[in-house]
């Protein structure tokens, strides 16, 4: 099964059990954020990719310049290891990992969640590339892909036993959108994928055969 099929298989299942008026303010929240125009900000096929320098898991600083120094670097951004469409992506990503690096690629993931939670959810999807901690989304804030989880679906996150703040810090409910790029050698972005709809992914497969024209 492709990403796509597992996260429609999901929805499917989250259609059956989540109550009419709460999918319909998901929705609508959702189709607000995507007709704010939020997406036209991000880092687009071309341009320099801002660089960061960012701790993972393990506490390691990792800088953009210097995976860089070894090839191209695949970036996706995950909202948290709580939302299901990312451990589905964070998974799959990993079942294509060893391809990605045959193409002499580094792929890392970022999330505004902590260190403690990133480590969790590195370890629950047996990750092996590093998942970076962006604490306070500043580095997805400075690319333009943050958004802050509306007050109106807090509780609606907190009855599914979510709390974004506990991963996050006190206080923090800013979150990125969907978005994964390809960055070539020289910093510059050679594949942008940004969505405003959190429950769509990119497929590694098109994150391949990106690397592969390199």
């Amino acid at each position: 099964m492709s990403l796509t099929e597992k996260i429609n298989e999901f929805k499917e299942g989250f259609v059956e059990n989540v109550p009419q008026n709460i999918q319909e303010l998901m929705q609508q929240t959702t189709k607000s954020l995507a007709d704010s125009g939020i997406t036209l900000n991000a880092p687009k096929v071309n341009e320099a990719m801002p660089l960061f320098t960012l701790p993972n898991h393990k506490g390691e600083t990792v800088s953009l310049a210097s995976l860089l120094e070894n090839g191209p670097v695949v970036v996706t951004f995950y909202r948290g290891g709580w939302c299901p469409y990312c451990n589905l992506e964070l998974r799959e990503y990993q079942n294509s990992l060893e391809e990605i690096k045959s193409l002499g690629a580094t792929l890392v993931a970022i999330t505004p969640e902590l260190p403690d939670a990133s480590l969790s959810t590195s370890e629950k999807n047996e990750l092996a590339f590093d998942v970076l901690s962006d604490v306070n989304a500043d580095y997805a804030k400075s690319l333009g892909l943050v958004f802050t989880l509306p007050e109106a679906l807090k509780p609606i996150y907190l009855s599914f036993g979510i709390d974004v703040a506990a991963h996050n810090g006190e206080g923090q409910f800013d979150l990125p959108l969907a978005a994964t790029f390809v960055i070539a050698k020289d910093g510059t972005v050679t594949s942008a994928f940004v969505d405003a709809d959190y429950t769509a992914r990119q497929e590694p497969s098109d994150v391949i055969a990106t690397l592969k024209t390199l």
